[in-house]
C-alpha cells in the first residue's frame, strides 16, 4: 500500500445518551465514515486518501469531527451530505472548505 498524501480521521466517539460532552457516534459519524468510504471507492483514490475512524478528536460539541491530515485542518459538524465537497474540493482538489472548518478556538 502507498504512503496517502492526505489521511482523514472520523471520530466515532461513543458516550452514553445524556453525557455532558455529547459523542460524534450520536450525531451521526457512522453514516459520515461510510459515505468517505464509499467517496474513496468510487474515486478509486487508494493510493491517495486514507480514511479511518478514530477516538475522540476533542471538541466534543462541534462533532460530527473530520481531521484532514497532514494540514491538520478540522472540520465540525459534518454530515454525510458534506462528505462529497470534502472529498472533491479537499481531498482530491487541494482546497479547503472553509464553512466547514472547526475555529481558532476550538484547538
Amino acid at each position: 500500500m502507498p504512503k496517502p498524501v492526505k489521511h482523514v480521521f472520523v471520530c466515532s466517539q461513543s458516550r452514553p445518551e445524556g453525557h455532558p460532552r455529547g459523542s460524534c457516534a450520536s450525531k451521526g459519524s457512522s453514516e459520515v465514515l461510510q459515505t468517505f468510504w464509499r467517496e474513496l471507492q468510487q474515486h478509486n483514490a487508494y493510493d491517495r486518501v486514507a480514511v479511518t475512524y478514530s477516538g475522540c478528536l476533542g471538541p466534543c460539541d462541534g462533532g460530527v469531527n473530520v481531521l484532514v491530515y497532514p494540514e491538520g485542518v478540522l472540520y465540525q459538524q459534518v454530515t454525510a451530505k458534506d462528505v462529497k465537497e470534502i472529498f472533491d474540493s479537499h481531498l482530491m482538489g487541494d482546497q479547503i472548505v472553509s464553512r466547514l472548518c472547526a475555529p481558532a478556538s476550538a484547538w
